[in-house]
């Protein structure tokens, strides 16, 4: 079966620093596959390399296509998402107006999304999937909270109607109670048919969603498999994830 994303023989650079040493991996359609490691291994400068962030070789396939040598812009028409860490918003549009800016050119959301169509994604399914922004609607992005911030994040890029959703380190920073509204967003994405690539450090959440995980240890893949497989593996939790 051809992945929907591709990495084979990554490697990727912030000037003269190496940090991506061949790395390969997939992900399926449908499917939430997590990459763990610790701090510097990697893992956001990976999702950053398939969005055309950093500079990098070897080959990125998104769909079939080699996306690597794209604008970011131009891979996220193809239908590739992008929610970083740093929790972007527009402080001073409204959480409508911010929602409205995830749309792809051409889009008009209504019922059931897309001209109407049942697989995109609207306005009002943001507000179904969490309401807290429903109430914040007309409020300033700026005075939300964290965690309501990382909620318009996520919408937002979902507005794109994308096939496939890199997420860099949702969790982090958040309340429980809202990682477990985060964790329930990335399982409902892939109960409509959208893959998730979750780079996460919380290796609870990334056991309990994923079908597979990666870890990179020192900008290689160190392990790949399913999370029963690194539950049983002591050894490379030990030497690579755990503190």
């Amino acid at each position: 079966m051809t992945a929907l994303l591709e990495f084979a023989g990554v490697h990727a650079f912030y000037g003269k620093s190496h940090v991506l040493r061949g790395v390969d991996l997939r992900v399926q359609s449908g499917e939430i596959v997590s990459l763990l490691g610790r701090n510097g291994a990697g893992r956001s400068t990976a999702v950053k390399a398939a969005m055309g962030l950093v500079e990098a070789r070897g080959v990125i396939r998104f769909g079939g296509e080699d996306i690597l040598g794209l604008t970011p812009f131009e891979v996220a028409r193809k239908g590739l998402g992008y929610v970083p860490e740093s929790r972007d918003v527009f402080p001073t549009l409204t959480v409508e107006q911010n929602l409205i800016l995830g749309q792809k050119p051409g889009y008009k959301s209504g019922p059931g999304g897309a001209n109407g169509s049942m697989d995109g994604w609207c306005i009002a399914d943001m507000y179904r999937l969490f309401p807290r922004l429903a109430e914040r609607a007309r409020m300033q992005a700026g005075v939300l909270s964290g965690g309501e911030q990382q909620m318009l994040v996520l919408c937002r890029t979902l507005m794109g109607n994308p096939r496939l959703v890199l997420v860099d380190e949702p969790t982090e920073g958040l309340a429980p109670q809202v990682v477990e509204q985060v964790a329930q967003f990335l399982v409902a994405l892939q109960q409509r048919g959208i893959a998730v690539l979750l780079v996460e450090q919380k290796l609870a959440i990334a056991l309990e969603i994923s079908q597979r995980l990666y870890v990179l240890g020192q900008g290689s893949v160190v392990f790949q498999g399913a999370p029963a497989d690194l539950r049983a593996n002591t050894a490379v939790r030990r030497e690579w994830l755990e503190v």
